[in-house]
């Protein structure tokens, strides 16, 4: 598979290995991993980036190289890197604020052995009595005319370049946020034009996840309830939509939280039953909103989840009460639809600025101001 990025990828390998890098491109299954996992680097912020399956990769091979291990035959003999080492590392890493522990413990393998199922190897080993990792030594040793080459500063050198040219694409997404900013009174239909160009299956799903939340925050504070523990002391309270998952802690995979409700809202862009009833119980079965990045109907929605879900579970109360869980889906047309009614009320600048707001804080511009 050749794509933009690939040419930069020969490039760190030819810098490394002169005229055998190609047959060390071919020959590596752990590089024709990464060079699919980079096809979006020249795509724009809109498109997909794969950070946690790269970066599962990039932590356990950055271990590897510090100590020495790829000018010295011993790794067999270390003890591993604590998952929890990794893991901080991780989200010390440009976009890895939020990632979570799943690439490391099993989405990144399980992904491998799809694209080479005959494999002989999978990329991360892990001890789960000692909670110790290591990054497979055969797949970055790469022989050629019975001579050895590690590959493991090329991958290093490879990721960065891939991180560099992302980071690239989203200081020009926020430049041109600025821009349609200033121009926002003078040419809102721009502006709305732009913003619905984010609210599409393709786009990136950090950038789904902030338009969305920018446009239901703007659309729940014109939204009040009256509401008191007492009937002669009723308090009146306007619809307010927090941004959860902003720290490292936990959350429990709840990407909105609405006072004073108590909503939870969840941002998905897969139609996997299993996800949808993870989540559900994570949080025992609360009620939850999917905002669900597709553009099928809300009706359609819901059938494909409880025919899969009746495939899965033999029992049909016990998918009754799964499906009860799902308090609403919003799909990107009833997004659309939000946006456009909120537009009317003059709320364009509003959710202008909560984009740009989000974004320099997802990317690691700014701390958001309380």
């Amino acid at each position: 598979m050749e794509h933009t990025f690939t040419k930069k990828i020969k490039e760190i390998l030819g810098k490394h290995f002169k005229d055998k890098a190609d047959d060390i491109f071919d020959k590596s299954e752990l590089l024709q991993y990464i060079n699919f996992k980079t096809k979006s680097a020249e795509k724009g912020s809109k498109a997909r980036s794969s950070f946690a399956n790269l970066y599962a990769i990039y932590v356990l091979i950055e271990d590897y190289v510090k100590k020495g291990f790829h000018k010295k035959n011993k790794y067999k003999d270390y003890e591993g890197v604590e998952f929890t080492k990794l893991f901080t590392r991780q989200r010390e890493l440009p976009f890895g604020s939020k990632l979570q522990n799943h690439a490391l413990n099993n989405r990144m393998n399980s992904e491998f052995q799809k694209f080479f199922p005959t494999s002989s190897y999978i990329p991360i080993l892990r001890n789960l009595e000692t909670n110790r990792y290591w990054i497979n030594e055969n797949l970055i040793k790469i022989s050629l005319a019975k001579k050895e080459h590690n590959i493991a500063e090329s991958i290093i050198e490879i990721i960065d370049e891939y991180v560099k040219t992302k980071r690239g694409s989203f200081e020009r997404f926020i430049s041109s946020c600025l821009e349609l900013q200033k121009i926002e009174k003078e040419k809102s239909s721009k502006v709305q034009e732009f913003i619905k160009s984010l609210l599409q299956p393709n786009v990136d799903a950090r950038l789904f996840e902030i338009v969305s939340y920018s446009i239901l925050r703007s659309h729940y504070k014109d939204q009040k309830i009256y509401w008191g523990f007492e009937q002669t002391k009723i308090k009146e309270d306007y619809l307010k939509l927090f941004k959860t998952g902003r720290t490292n802690a936990n959350d429990g995979g709840i990407d909105f939280v609405m006072k004073p409700l108590g909503r939870f809202f969840q941002v998905t862009e897969t139609l996997d039953v299993k996800k949808y009833f993870l989540d559900i119980d994570k949080i025992e079965r609360y009620p939850i909103t999917f905002v669900v990045k597709t553009e099928l109907s809300e009706k359609e929605i819901i059938s494909l989840l409880r025919k899969n879900a009746e495939q899965l579970y033999a029992v049909k109360d016990i998918v009754n009460k799964y499906m009860e869980s799902i308090e609403e889906v919003i799909n990107i047309p009833k997004l659309i639809e939000i946006f456009d009614k909120s537009v009317k009320k003059g709320n364009l600048e509003e959710i202008l600025d909560e984009i740009i707001r989000q974004s320099k804080v997802e990317f690691n511009y700014q701390e958001i101001e309380p």
